[in-house]
């Protein structure tokens, strides 16, 4: 395994310092070419599964999360934040940028977590990284927001994870979850916040915007 030095070097080599287009009030470490740079994260992580570097693209599900975020911050003034799965941190630096009391992450993927404490101090701002999945515990902890931006773009990731998210709402989190269009079959239960319109320069199918939109789960 590599030292936190190691992959947070790695991360600055092969990434641009950029502000993605939905948000330039952040910046962050994103690919220049995505498939050179998992070529290079095999090399760098032998004998370890690599997952794709989801960390190094500005999504359009997160920047839609951190842009609602960044204009609704009395939401998360003064509270302790979760950004969970949270890929490049993108939504938990907004959290930081607006007051958030504290802020941690949680993604599994090594390379995100050296990226997002990278992306956070690159903003002049501190982000803390969970080193298990807070789902695998039975209580919420201290969180009092969890910001969920990125589980979207998969279905059977998102019916994995929302009873968990519901659970968290139930005892009394204010779970906010971005839908980069329409994917999730069922919103039982969510309130709909905000829409945005955001710049799919990552976007997987080539869109060239993706109409995100912001729910609170209910538990």
């Amino acid at each position: 395994m590599r030292s936190p030095e190691e992959l947070a070097a790695f991360v600055g080599a092969h990434t641009a310092l950029v502000s993605p287009p939905g948000c330039p009030e952040i910046k962050l470490h994103l690919a220049v070419a995505m498939t050179s740079l998992w070529q290079a994260s095999e090399s760098f992580l032998q004998g370890m599964t690599v997952a794709p570097p989801y960390w190094s693209l500005a999504w359009a599900g997160s920047q839609g999360l951190a842009r609602h975020v960044l204009e609704n911050r009395w939401q998360i003034r003064g509270r302790r934040v979760l950004d969970f799965m949270a890929a490049s941190g993108i939504a938990g630096i907004a959290a930081a940028q607006v007051g958030a009391a504290a802020v941690e992450a949680y993604d599994a993927d090594p390379l995100a977590q050296a990226a997002i404490a990278l992306n956070a101090r690159s903003n002049g701002l501190t982000v803390g990284l969970l080193g298990q999945n807070p789902m695998d515990g039975e209580a919420l902890a201290p969180w009092e927001v969890l910001l969920v931006g990125d589980i979207g773009y998969e279905p059977a990731i998102a019916d994995h994870c929302l009873p968990w998210l519901r659970r968290c709402a139930a005892q009394g989190a204010m779970v906010l979850l971005s839908d980069p269009g329409g994917v999730y079959g069922s919103i039982k239960g969510m309130v709909h916040l905000s829409d945005y319109s955001i710049p799919a320069t990552s976007d997987p199918d080539d869109r060239s915007t993706r109409e995100v939109s912001i729910y609170r789960v209910g538990g």
